[in-house]
């Protein structure tokens, strides 16, 4: 998901990935200044360190930059490639359809002023309100069925 700002008529680009857990509600999110391959390998890293023992399931599309030629994914991460075109498919873009609702019609002065809501809201989801934008039977079935 990516965030614009717009600033003395120039707009600036903020880029996060995220994880949210259908499981307990449980979130990830991890800001960078854009998206590729070698940014997606260490977001993963990353991810496997909140949680350390926890086996992750990380839905992912066909985005040129989530790649997994290359990369090394860490132990307790497992990638769960969706078909192409399927957002639908994906609980984090559920979760971004969630926040750009409550997003949308608001202008913010600064990428600071952005950044400060967005993690504002982020914080203020609550576990419930997570899982039940997050639940999905198939994927906590298959969740189940790797543990």
């Amino acid at each position: 998901m990516f965030h614009s700002a717009k600033s003395n008529q120039i707009f600036k680009t903020t880029y996060l990935y995220g994880s949210y857990s259908p499981i307990d509600g449980d979130s990830f999110v991890w800001e960078v200044n854009g998206v590729n391959t070698d940014v997606f390998e260490a977001y993963l890293k990353q991810f496997s360190l909140h949680r350390p023992k926890e086996l992750k399931i990380v839905v992912i599309d066909n985005a040129g930059f989530h790649s997994t030629k290359n990369i090394e994914v860490p132990q307790n991460i497992h990638l769960l490639r969706i078909p192409p075109y399927a957002p639908e498919l994906n609980p984090c873009e559920q979760i971004w359809q969630y926040i750009k609702q409550r997003y949308k019609n608001q202008r913010f002065e600064s990428m600071e002023d952005l950044k400060k809501w967005f993690h504002g809201t982020v914080n203020k989801m609550s576990a419930e309100t997570i899982k039940s934008i997050t639940a999905n039977h198939h994927y906590i079935d298959v969740f189940m069925a790797t543990s």
